[in-house]
């Protein structure tokens, strides 16, 4: 029996020092192997140090969670007619800009407050529930590249506080005047994609996030819409959501369940 079992391990051994010597290895698990594709002929343009944080980044999440998305489309008329009504009379009383992403803002925060592990992180065998809101908002800046500015404590702010935080930010971004204390501790991440046109869009989770919402372009659409009288056609605003989350902390029933109180937020506005 003994005898048996020692040559079952040298033979082990012995496969395994086969298998380590054939294997290759790399130093991180989160990067591309050399495969010696032809990636072709062109101009060669460097990378930046921002480009090169950001793909580090992409690679990193995408490495460490494993994505989901759900979808959603939600009826933003009501909302689209009250902002365009009312945009020139709050800049005129409060001085600011009223877009869309203080009302995003709005109703996502909200939503968080019903479904408080969507504000999650993981570490190790233990989620971390936030404590507070802190709702980051993926921006472009003049490079082209994409960073995230915090608004933070989102669900203690009204409409007015959310819009001067949002626009301050924002005109931060687009002078390069953004500090660091401006990108750090945001608990959930919105990427409005609709911003380029896009109609929807799969986004990767800004770690250590559970997950990242984005909200595509608003367009008219015929719809069928049901009335006591009956159905009937009509021309609606409609927006697509996209949320994708770590399945590690959050399931589809959740993820389902909270991507769908954004969109009755918004459609009850």
């Amino acid at each position: 029996y003994y005898f048996i079992n020692i040559q079952f391990l040298l033979h082990q051994q012995i496969e395994f020092s086969v298998a380590s010597k054939k294997a290759t290895f790399f130093p991180s698990s989160s990067r591309v192997p050399n495969l010696k594709f032809d990636k072709g002929t062109g101009k060669i343009v460097e990378m930046d140090r921002m480009r090169q944080m950001i793909a580090d980044r992409m690679v990193f999440s995408k490495h460490t969670s494993p994505h989901v998305t759900a979808y959603v489309e939600a009826d933003l008329t009501e909302m689209v007619h009250w902002r365009n009504q009312a945009k020139n009379p709050f800049q005129e009383k409060y001085n600011e800009k009223l877009t869309f992403t203080p009302l995003f803002i709005e109703a996502v925060a909200k939503a968080i407050v019903d479904f408080p592990l969507i504000n999650s992180s993981l570490d190790g065998k233990n989620i971390i529930v936030k404590d507070t809101i802190n709702i980051g908002m993926a921006t472009a800046l003049p490079s082209g590249n994409l960073i995230v500015p915090v608004v933070r404590n989102a669900d203690k702010k009204n409409l007015k506080e959310l819009a001067s935080a949002i626009n301050s930010l924002s005109l931060k971004a687009r002078e390069n005047k953004l500090k660091a204390d401006d990108t750090s501790g945001s608990t959930f991440t919105i990427s409005n994609v609709g911003t380029f046109g896009s109609i929807m869009g799969t986004p990767i989770i800004n770690q250590p996030e559970a997950a990242i919402l984005a909200t595509g372009i608003i367009k008219k659409r015929a719809e069928v819409m049901e009335r006591p009288e009956g159905d009937s056609i009509e021309v609606r605003h409609m927006m697509y959501l996209s949320l994708s989350f770590d399945h590690r902390i959050v399931d589809g029933f959740l993820a389902g369940s909270f991507l769908k109180r954004i969109a009755e937020n918004l459609e009850g506005f």
